[in-house]
């Protein structure tokens, strides 16, 4: 086409009009959450959290053998990431003045700032989200005035119901194994924590990779007059472990505590480690991450020189992060990020269910609602399920998971108080705690366990006392195991202990494929289970729940084999098998209904 002057001119005057009256893009807005865009629109200084766009693959942790191995391997791959993805913000952050916090167990940035702030960040082409960091409250547990039943050398009597005591006597105590909880602080000092800290020798105590303080300022949620930090018993930035709560010294009771006849704990030869995510009661999502990456890598008191070969074997996080508090869609994804990179590196993440049952799609919020934890209902001493405990399925994400996974006392446990004392709380808080002790006896009776998260899991779900309701949830009917009440029952140590004990390998699986697939999986008269690519002699055999050998057949593997289990005259319920070829191992679950 063949333009005049006239017409060119015309054009090009329309052109630059239509130019200044276009408004400026908004395309950096589509990075901001809703939540967060409306709270910067009205404030002077929001709470914010950044999100970049690299994430490294983890997948080959899965292959390494240790539980070392893993840990070194997640950290140094999260950390080049970060480091190298977030360098030129942080430079940017820092030219101005803007005081940030970086973290890599999620590549993120933690910063306060207003609108301008948060529209430069979001322009930013490394930068994938940007997302609001709430305060969140803690849902404390009642505390359970009953009457001291105890004689003095009885043990608790959630530890008699899941057998704890009976493994003790098996010659498992937990021994060898770091259990870590991140909660209100702990009383270090209180005697039925202190010898099993570890940061404490029987003389001296060093806390160096051995305790962590994530509050850096008093919340402005109290309502406070100003923001004292004597406000807090602990103060801000503790540089030994204290609990401002009595919450985290509970917990940690009962995972590890002992004290002559006070036998609380269910694994009282662990030792613990910790971190403080709450200033009376209050968190936010930064600081349970910042707690979390304590320990996929402690370091000393001034927050450097990381050592992940000194990660906990297992986690317990007896809090949770509900939407009414800030938790949302936006925000979910930075939990369950550092969920799954904690349990690549081979660390159980034990996470209470919550307390907001009986009704079912109760479980809500992370960490609890996530596939990666391993989240935990709470039963009463005759073996039904707590009316509080939460139910699943999961429906706020839109999963429709299946939660919980398990079960454990919560309700009357008699536990370690601040300043020396003891009381009885109910929650699926208490619960949690039993579990993570399981976790610890498990790898004391077998460390090849150790960094065997899946393993771990399976032993402990298909070991379980089965548990069932009248209660149906997500179509599910209380009847089946698993359910979304108890999950897949309350938890049993002995039987737990006898099915890890015939756990002789937990060597890494070849990149070929080689598997053991069983169908149909759940049966209802006899199932099949072909040896993919295995050769060679194989040894296959069959469990009850309490770990008792049922059937056993050694083979000739070659390479597809089909074996018929015969399981035809065995009760409706759960087994499992364990295939042994080479330096290979293999263990699966079986439901028969």
């Amino acid at each position: 086409m063949k333009y005049t002057f006239s017409s060119f001119a015309l054009l090009a005057l329309a052109t630059v009009f239509f130019a200044w009256t276009t408004p400026p893009s908004d395309a950096w807005q589509q990075k901001v959450d809703a939540t967060l865009l409306v709270k910067a629109k009205s404030q002077a200084q929001v709470d914010f959290v950044v999100l970049f766009a690299a994430k490294p693959d983890l997948s080959a942790a899965r292959s390494l053998s240790t539980k070392t191995e893993k840990g070194a391997f997640v950290y140094q791959s999260l950390r080049a990431s970060a480091e190298q993805s977030q360098a030129a913000t942080r430079l940017w952050l820092r030219e101005r003045s803007v005081k940030h916090q970086s973290f890599y167990l999620v590549n993120a940035i933690h910063t306060k700032g207003g609108l301008d702030l948060i529209q430069a960040l979001a322009e930013r082409s490394e930068v994938r989200q940007l997302i609001a960091n709430p305060s969140v409250q803690l849902d404390l547990p009642e505390q359970q005035n009953v009457a001291d039943y105890r004689s003095p050398e009885d043990v608790e009597w959630g530890i008699a119901q899941m057998g704890a005591d009976q493994v003790w006597n098996m010659g498992y105590r937990g021994e060898g194994v770091t259990v870590a909880g991140e909660d209100t602080g702990y009383e270090w000092r209180h005697p039925a924590l202190i010898n099993a800290y570890r940061g404490w020798d029987g003389s001296t105590a060093t806390h160096d990779y051995h305790w962590h303080d994530a509050i850096h300022f008093i919340s402005p949620l109290h309502g406070d007059p100003a923001p004292d930090p004597s406000l807090n018993p602990c103060g801000v930035n503790s540089l030994e472990p204290c609990d401002d709560n009595n919450h985290g010294t509970h917990t940690m009771g009962t995972m590890i505590g002992e004290d002559g006849n006070n036998q609380i704990g269910v694994a009282p030869d662990a030792k613990w480690m910790a971190c403080r995510n709450m200033e009376r009661g209050y968190g936010s999502p930064t600081t349970y991450i910042e707690c979390f990456e304590f320990f996929l890598a402690p370091t000393d008191l001034q927050g450097e020189n990381p050592r992940p070969e000194m990660a906990p074997h297992v986690i317990n996080n007896s809090w949770s992060c509900p939407e009414i508090e800030g938790c949302n869609a936006s925000n979910w994804n930075l939990m369950d990020e550092a969920v799954n990179n904690l349990k690549a590196a081979g660390i159980v993440v034990v996470v209470s269910a919550g307390n907001s049952g009986p009704g079912c799609e109760s479980v809500s919020t992370p960490a609890a609602m996530l596939e990666n934890s391993f989240t935990v209902g709470a039963t009463n001493s005759s073996d039904g399920i707590a009316g509080f405990s939460s139910r699943g399925p999961v429906t706020a994400d839109g999963s429709g998971r299946a939660k919980p996974d398990i079960s454990a006392p919560g309700v009357a446990v008699r536990s370690a108080v601040r300043n020396g004392n003891y009381s009885s709380f109910n929650g699926t808080s208490m619960a949690g705690p039993h579990v993570a002790g399981l976790v610890a006896l498990l790898i004391s009776a077998n460390p090849n366990l150790a960094g065997q998260v899946d393993l771990i899991e399976d032993i402990i779900k298909s070991s379980a006392v089965p548990r069932t309701t009248t209660q149906e949830c997500g179509g599910i009917p209380g009847s089946e195991i698993p359910n979304n009440t108890f999950g897949y029952g309350r938890i049993d140590a002995v039987a737990a202990i006898e099915a890890a004990l015939t756990v002789t390998s937990t060597a890494p699986q070849p990149t070929e494929l080689v598997r053991v697939a069983v169908a149909p999986n759940p049966f209802s008269e006899t199932t099949t289970l072909t040896l993919e690519g295995l050769t060679g002699p194989t040894q296959v055999r069959v469990f009850d729940a309490a770990g008792r050998e049922l059937w056993a057949q050694r083979v000739e593997a070659d390479r597809g084999q089909v074996l018929t289990l015969p399981l035809a005259e065995q009760a409706p319920g759960l087994y499992f098998y364990r295939v042994e070829s080479g330096a290979r191992g293999f263990y699966g679950k079986l439901l028969k209904q």
